[in-house]
């Protein structure tokens, strides 16, 4: 077994069995890899990056940040204040007249029957 047959190759997967033959390549196909190959080499070398993309995508993701942040800030404030703001209103629609449990003076309490106690 050589180095070729123990690597996967592309068209290697779970239908290929190892009996299939494989497709030859057709003429010319290096020539074209090379000078596809060689084309995009040029044109790589051709880029040159902007002197100041790091430090303009630095400030970019710095803004979205501090904006996201600041969002978030506000997000909370809002929900916090309207809770409070919903609390409040649920405790001031409380009657004002004492109820059943508890009238304030503790007299509920000691006129009501109260449950037998053991004895130690």
């Amino acid at each position: 077994m050589t180095h070729r047959d123990a690597t996967p190759s592309r068209g290697t997967g779970p239908d290929r069995t190892d009996n299939e033959p494989v497709q030859p390549r057709p003429p010319g196909a290096d020539r074209t890899e090379r000078e596809l190959r060689d084309a995009l080499r040029a044109l790589a070398g051709g880029v040159l990056p902007d002197p100041d993309a790091y430090r303009t995508a630095r400030g970019e993701w710095l803004r979205r940040e501090r904006r996201r942040r600041l969002v978030l800030t506000v997000l909370v404030a809002v929900v916090f204040a309207l809770a409070t703001l919903i609390g409040l209103w649920v405790l001031n629609q409380a009657p004002a007249n004492p109820g059943v449990i508890f009238n304030g003076d503790g007299a509920a309490a000691a006129d009501g029957p109260s449950l037998p106690r053991r004895l130690p």
